[in-house]
């Protein structure tokens, strides 16, 4: 029963990730992971022999201990690299504000009958 469940579980996984993808509702890079994570599952599903041997190979007590350290460390690694990809958002909206800010201060300019200023003369320009 656990194995039908393991195997259950790592399709639905796949399935989930691929329509996603279809539906251009997650990026390739991020399917990469929940792929892996999909097929690894379905590999421990169909050979539930291998977590085990695992298990004894890195002197782990219980195969349970580690699924759950394996599971801790995998989501900690994702919530990492989400916290670096929210960065770089936040420093390329701030970037696009500022140029958005500075864009449309010129083009009040240009409304109010203003002459546009040459690149040289304006510092707004010259980066």
């Amino acid at each position: 029963m656990i194995v039908f469940a393991g195997v259950a579980l790592s399709l639905i996984i796949l399935v989930i990730v691929i329509r996603l993808l279809i539906l251009r509702r997650i990026r390739e890079k991020y399917a990469v992971l929940w792929l892996i994570l999909g097929a690894v599952v379905l590999v421990l599903g169909i050979f539930p022999g291998l977590l085990e041997a695992a298990t004894v190979a890195l002197g782990v007590q219980l195969p349970v201990n580690l699924l759950f350290a394996t599971a801790i460390a995998v989501l900690l690694g994702v919530s990492l690299h989400l916290s670096w990809e929210l960065s770089l958002s936040e420093d390329e909206s701030r970037r696009l504000a500022e140029e958005v800010a500075i864009l449309s201060a010129r083009v009040d300019r240009l409304d109010a009958g203003e002459v546009p200023p040459s690149r040289e003369e304006d510092p707004d320009l010259r980066a």
